[in-house]
C-alpha cells in the first residue's frame, strides 16, 4: 500500500508541516499504554485524521503513510535485533491507516470552508469507523497468533477503549479544518489536544493498574495468614474463567467473574488465625463465625467501588442452586443464586477436591467430577458443572492426585483426615475439625 500511494501520490509540500506531524505521531506512538491484556493504545488515529485534512488531497495519503511507517521504530529494537514485532506492527500500522486515509482523501472537498465544515466532520466520522474496525481487528489477530489465545485474557470493558478512540478520529478531522479555517496559529493548540488525548490513555492504564494492584494486595495478605490458601485463589479465578469462556461470556464478564473469584476468600482476614488453622472439632459458635466469612468480605471491600458488582457474587458462593446453603447479604434464603456465583461455586469446590490440604490429600480428578455431579441440581448448577467436565476433559487437563481413582478408597482417606468431617471444603480454617450438627453435606471451599 505504501509503493502504491508513493506511485500515485506527491509527499506533502511543506516538509517542516509533515515533520512535526510525524514526530508527533512517534512520540506519542512510543508513550502508548497497556490498557488491556497486550493490547496498548495511544491518539495516533487522531493524529492521521489531522494531517489527513490538512495535507492536500493529492498529498494525504503518501503523507499519512510514511508517518505511520515511522511508529513501529524503537531504538531497542536495533540494538537487540528484534524484527517480527516491528514489522507485525509496521503493516498493521501501514494497512490501517492506508484504509482510514484513503476514505480521506477520496471524500474531503478540495477546499475547506465554513460551509462544508460538517461535511468534512462526516467525513472524520467515517474514516475513524474504518480506521478502528480495521486496527481492532488486525491487533486481535496478530495478538491471538502471537501469543495463542491460552495467554491472552479474552479483552474487557472494550467500549471504554474503544469509543475514545473513535471520537479522537472525529475531533482529528476537526483540528485539521480548524487548520485550514484559521492558520498555523492553531498549531499549539491541536498539539495540546494530542497530549490531553495521551493521557487520557494513561490515566485509564494507571486505574487498571491500582485496580489489579489493590486484588494482588489482598491475595497476598490471605496467603501469609495462611500459606494452604497459596495459589487457591488464582486457580479458582481460572476455572471459573475456563467455565463462563465456555458458556459465552464476553471480556468484561470474564474478567468480573475473575474478579470475583480473586476476592472470594478476603473475609477469611477477619477470622482469627487461630480459629482458621484449629486442628480439632469446631464448636457451634466457632462454626457461625466461620460461616460469616463470606459476609466480611463485603465489609471489608464495603468502600471499593471498583469492586462492588464481584462482591455480590463472592458473598453468594456458598449459596446452593436449589436455594439453601447460605446466602450473602444482599440475597434472601431460598433465592436462586446468580450464574456467577454458580460458576464460583463449582470452581471453588472442584479445586478444594483436588488441592492437598493439611487435613488431606488432594483427591482424583474423577471423583471430584462424580462428587460435583452427585451434587448437581441442588448444591451445583447442572449446566455449570458438565461445562467445567467438558471443558477440563476436552483441554486434556488435569488436576489431583493420580492414584485416588477409586472413589471408595478417595472416600476414605478424606473422611479418615476429616474426622467424619461431612462438608468437603477448603476451608483451610477447618481443617480436621467437624462442625457441629452442619445442615447439609456441602462440597466448598468455605
Amino acid at each position: 500500500m505504501l509503493v502504491f500511494a508513493a506511485v500515485l501520490q506527491d509527499f506533502p509540500e511543506e516538509l517542516w508541516l509533515w515533520a512535526v506531524f510525524a514526530i508527533a505521531f512517534v512520540y506519542l506512538e512510543w508513550r502508548a499504554v497497556e490498557v488491556n491484556d497486550r493490547m496498548v493504545a495511544s491518539p495516533t488515529v487522531m493524529v492521521a485524521m489531522t494531517a489527513a485534512i490538512v495535507f492536500e488531497p493529492g498529498t494525504a495519503i503518501l503523507g499519512v503513510l510514511l508517518m505511520e511507517a515511522l511508529g513501529p521504530l524503537r531504538r531497542k529494537d536495533f540494538t537487540e535485533r528484534r524484527w517480527f514485532e516491528p514489522a507485525v506492527n509496521f503493516g498493521q500500522f501501514v494497512l490501517t491507516g492506508g484504509a482510514s486515509v484513503t476514505v480521506v482523501a477520496l471524500l474531503r472537498p478540495d477546499e475547506i470552508t465554513s460551509g462544508n465544515l460538517w461535511f468534512v466532520v462526516v467525513v472524520a466520522s467515517l474514516a475513524a469507523v474504518v480506521h478502528g474496525v480495521v486496527n481492532y481487528q488486525l491487533v486481535s489477530f496478530i495478538v491471538h497468533r502471537a501469543f495463542g489465545r491460552k495467554d491472552v485474557r479474552p479483552w474487557s470493558r472494550l467500549g471504554l477503549i474503544l469509543v475514545p478512540m473513535l471520537g479522537m478520529g472525529l475531533l482529528g478531522g476537526l483540528l485539521g479544518a480548524t487548520y485550514h479555517l484559521v492558520g498555523r496559529v492553531t498549531l499549539p493548540l491541536i498539539f495540546v489536544v494530542f497530549f490531553v488525548g495521551h493521557m487520557t490513555f494513561a490515566s485509564y492504564a494507571q486505574m487498571r493498574e491500582a485496580q489489579e494492584s489493590t486484588l494482588r494486595g489482598f491475595i497476598k495478605a490471605l496467603e501469609a495468614k495462611d500459606l494452604y490458601t497459596r495459589g487457591h485463589t488464582e486457580r479458582v479465578a481460572y476455572f471459573s474463567e475456563l467455565i463462563g469462556e465456555s458458556l459465552g461470556f464476553n471480556g468484561t464478564q470474564l474478567e468480573r467473574l475473575r474478579w470475583a473469584a480473586l476476592i472470594h476468600d478476603v473475609g477469611k482476614l477477619a477470622v482469627p488465625r487461630d480459629l482458621i488453622r484449629k486442628k480439632a472439632r469446631l464448636t457451634e459458635e466457632e462454626y457461625a463465625q466461620m460461616q460469616a466469612h463470606v459476609h466480611h468480605v463485603e465489609d471489608l471491600l464495603s468502600e471499593v467501588d471498583f469492586l462492588q458488582p464481584m462482591v455480590d457474587i463472592a458473598t453468594n458462593h456458598h449459596a446452593h442452586y436449589d436455594g439453601s446453603g447460605y446466602h450473602g447479604p444482599s440475597h434472601n434464603d431460598g433465592d436462586e443464586p446468580p450464574l456467577e456465583a454458580c460458576i464460583l461455586a463449582v470452581a471453588d469446590s472442584f479445586d478444594a477436591m483436588t488441592s492437598t490440604r493439611s487435613y488431606r490429600v488432594a483427591l482424583s480428578q474423577e471423583y471430584a467430577f462424580s462428587e460435583l455431579r452427585r451434587h448437581s441440581g441442588t448444591q451445583f448448577h447442572p449446566d455449570v458443572v458438565e461445562t467445567l467436565v467438558s471443558t477440563l476433559t476436552r483441554r486434556g487437563e488435569r488436576y489431583g492426585s493420580l492414584d485416588l481413582t477409586d472413589e471408595a478408597e478417595a472416600r476414605r482417606r478424606a473422611e479418615a483426615h476429616m474426622h467424619d468431617l461431612d462438608l468437603y471444603s477448603d476451608h483451610d480454617h477447618l481443617d480436621d475439625a467437624t462442625p457441629p450438627k452442619p445442615p447439609s453435606r456441602e462440597l466448598t471451599d468455605g
